[in-house]
């Protein structure tokens, strides 16, 4: 199988004044397609660096990033643009819901912007929320607010779904809904995503294992076995 994402010894360096920061330094790693990629590490090792370069939102200082053989580290601002609009759904920690609209105003408000959307309330459904089309985020639990917030990134139909600590900010049973939620879409969908995340026991659901320490990747390992997330403890 061909690579679906490619980093090639990517470096990405900060200047604060005199003092300058190698965020990443001869980063690289690949992702085939279908795959779910967990990428640990402890915090301060870059893992958000390259999720940020890999989804459109920072630009590296030396090498390449390619995604379906496409050189996105070469695009301008207006490429960049289009790339995060229609190619890239975005997870985070934190839901970045806008409050004074309903779960599904939420989605619609993201598939407005894409080429291909999907139906906002199909997808709401498809993530357990048929009975919260209506409700505000402040109506919403933790664990709801997160499956609007993947729900709102599925609706773009994108080609990579990019998750940062996305059960950072759940209990211990929510995030393993929300994690069993995304193994779901990469199994059954055959979507593409990649988790950042500090726990190492999560590396047990992926099929793709990178490990990052001090701004470079230190080991790439396919998993044969995935295990399913109702077998994880951490």
């Amino acid at each position: 199988m061909s690579d679906f994402v490619r980093f090639d010894r990517v470096k990405k360096t900060y200047r604060m004044g005199e003092v300058v920061i190698e965020a990443l330094r001869d980063a690289s790693f690949s992702v085939e397609r279908g795959e779910l990629c967990v990428i640990v590490g402890p915090s301060g090792a870059g893992k958000t660096t390259l999720l940020n370069i890999l989804g459109g939102m920072d630009t590296l200082t030396e090498g390449r990033v390619l995604l379906e053989g496409e050189e996105i580290s070469a695009y301008n601002a207006r490429q960049l643009t289009a790339y995060r609009r229609h190619d890239i759904g975005f997870v985070f920690q934190f839901y970045n819901l806008v409050p004074n609209l309903t779960a599904l105003e939420n989605v619609e408000l993201a598939a407005q912007i894409c080429r291909d959307p999907l139906d906002a309330a199909q997808v709401l459904r498809s993530v357990g929320l048929e009975h919260r089309l209506a409700n505000f985020p402040a109506q919403l639990s933790g664990g709801e607010q997160q499956r609007v917030a993947i729900a709102r990134a599925l609706a773009k139909n994108p080609k990579l779904m990019l998750c940062d600590e996305p059960t950072g900010a759940l209990d211990y049973a929510t995030g393993k809904a929300i994690l069993k939620l995304l193994q779901d879409m990469s199994r059954e969908k055959g979507m593409t995503v990649i988790i950042i995340t500090h726990n190492s026991a999560l590396t047990a659901m992926a099929d793709r294992v990178i490990q990052v320490k001090n701004g470079t990747v230190i080991s790439e390992e396919v998993n044969a076995s995935p295990v399913p997330v109702e077998e994880i403890e951490w």
